[in-house]
């Protein structure tokens, strides 16, 4: 039942968003812990707030044998988000702690934050706003978007929705991903590329994919050298996919022409030269944080939770 279960919140931008909080506060549950500090927890502070609940919503924390080791209540966990690289799922089916997730629902807001770091880059937007807030009145209209080549590397929900929003543009677009889909590919007229064809041909690269053995530091100082001079790099997937010290070495350097950062090895991200650099838009991982990605997200989390409920598997 219910109102026998402890639940909490670990995420940030669920824990302030109050309708999402309500909800679950009127749900019925014994009590309901919130991160009422809206910060990141540590290792020490997490396993000493999870080890009250026992069912909880997490977001980017990570969750390995260590954390679980020591909170033996803890029956399932939420995932308030789409991606699963900072859970062990292995640590998880040794605890018996059930992993409740749906795929693609904030798709649409990283697929927008993309397609506007895209644009603000192409066009010159960013740039030549922060001259002129500098009193420097510099006309570069940049290149249009219409009819380039941009490559897409990852193509799961949200690289398919970002080829939807792209169709106006006529691009040609390039993929690469581990799983065949060929059909969605000449139907949908891409073009099954490799990494390195990608790097070498694309105007534009975008990463949509999780971060894992295979992915940690796809883009490094060897696949930049071989990219085009102005050719620019999206990652709004995770941080770790793209080498940030051989990244700034190619944006000081003028070996490609820009980029846009919104995830981080580290967060927040420490390197203040890195995050000062002109040609780099930097955002704090709001990907997937439009208000109505955060609502769908928080909904999708309480909703998985209520049906593992509801299948009694609340042990």
């Amino acid at each position: 039942m219910i109102n026998n279960l402890i639940i909490g919140i670990t995420t940030v931008a669920f824990s302030k968003n109050e309708l999402l909080v309500n909800k679950v506060r009127n749900l019925g549950f014994k009590k309901v812990y919130t991160n009422e500090e809206l910060k990141r927890f540590t290792k020490d502070e997490l396993i000493k707030f999870l080890s009250k609940c026992d069912v909880a919503i997490v977001g980017l924390d990570k969750i390995d044998e260590e954390i679980l080791s020591h909170t033996p209540k803890l029956k399932a966990i939420s995932k308030y988000g789409v991606g699963l690289d900072n859970i062990d799922f292995n640590a998880c089916k040794k605890y018996n702690i059930k992993v409740l997730h749906t795929q693609g629902v904030n798709k649409r807001s990283v697929s927008e934050l993309t397609l506007g770091c895209i644009l603000s880059l192409l066009r010159n937007i960013y740039i030549s706003s922060n001259l002129l807030k500098s009193n420097i009145w510099e006309k570069n209209g940049g290149l249009q978007l219409s009819n380039k080549t941009i490559g897409i590397i990852g193509v799961g929900n949200i690289g398919k929705d970002l080829i939807e929003l792209l169709k106006p543009f006529n691009c040609k677009v390039l993929v690469n991903d581990i799983i065949n889909q060929d059909k969605y590919y000449k139907d949908n007229n891409l073009i099954k590329s490799s990494k390195e064809e990608i790097f070498r041909n694309a105007d534009i690269i975008t990463i949509h994919t999780p971060l894992n053995d295979s992915t940690k530091y796809m883009i490094d100082k060897k696949s930049l050298s071989i990219m085009k001079s102005n050719a620019i790099v999206i990652n709004t997937a995770r941080g770790g996919i793209i080498n940030q010290e051989d990244l700034k070495w190619a944006l000081k350097n003028n070996i490609i022409a820009g980029a846009a950062i919104d995830a981080y090895e580290i967060e927040p991200p420490e390197d203040l030269e890195f995050l000062s650099l002109p040609n780099l838009i930097n955002t704090p991982h709001i990907g997937g944080n439009a208000i109505e990605a955060v609502n769908a997200m928080g909904e999708s989390a309480i909703e998985n939770i209520l049906s593992w409920i509801k299948n009694g598997n609340n042990r």
